[in-house]
């Protein structure tokens, strides 16, 4: 079974069922990282919007993952996301791919070089666990330090003007 997205249907929600802004209420979704509200009105967004979300989700794990890991082999990270069901979007960079991996599946993870990636520099050495952790809290950062600057600014903006 394959939980690849076809990229001619609709777009489907990148949730990862780890979501933590409907049941812990963190402004941005310690799975998807999507903004909490992107969860609640994903179903109500057209294919742009949705596009636009998952392209600003693309864009933001691409820069921490690529400066932490290489992926040398996409046939490799394919197969390891198949083998445990986690899902991913073939339209986005394999980065996204292998973000979903170490969320879901890192756990179950002996060698990333298993699934066609390893480690550079002084990451090279780090137990996995670390690693992630490393790569989530930053990523974490990012996104709510985007989140910050493009929406909590908007919105105070607007309320002054009432």
């Amino acid at each position: 079974m394959h939980y690849r997205v076809n990229t001619m249907a609709v777009v489907k929600t990148p949730c990862l069922g780890i979501c933590s802004t409907t049941s812990l209420g963190d402004v941005v979704c310690r799975g998807c990282k999507r903004y909490s509200f992107e969860v609640i009105d994903w179903n109500g967004y057209d294919t742009e919007a949705k596009s636009a979300v998952l392209s600003r989700i693309e864009r933001l794990s691409t820069q921490i993952l690529e400066n932490k890991l290489r992926i040398f082999s996409e046939p490799l990270l394919r197969a390891g996301l198949d083998r445990f069901h986690i899902p991913y979007d073939e339209s986005l960079s394999a980065y996204c791919w292998l973000h979903n991996l170490l969320k879901k599946g890192h756990n179950r993870v002996e060698s990333l070089e298993e699934y066609g990636v390893y480690a550079l520099g002084s990451y090279a050495g780090m137990p996995l666990p670390q690693l992630c952790e490393i790569i989530e809290n930053e990523l974490l950062l990012l996104s709510e330090a985007h989140h910050a600057r493009y929406f909590s600014a908007t919105k105070l903006g607007s309320k002054d003007r009432s």
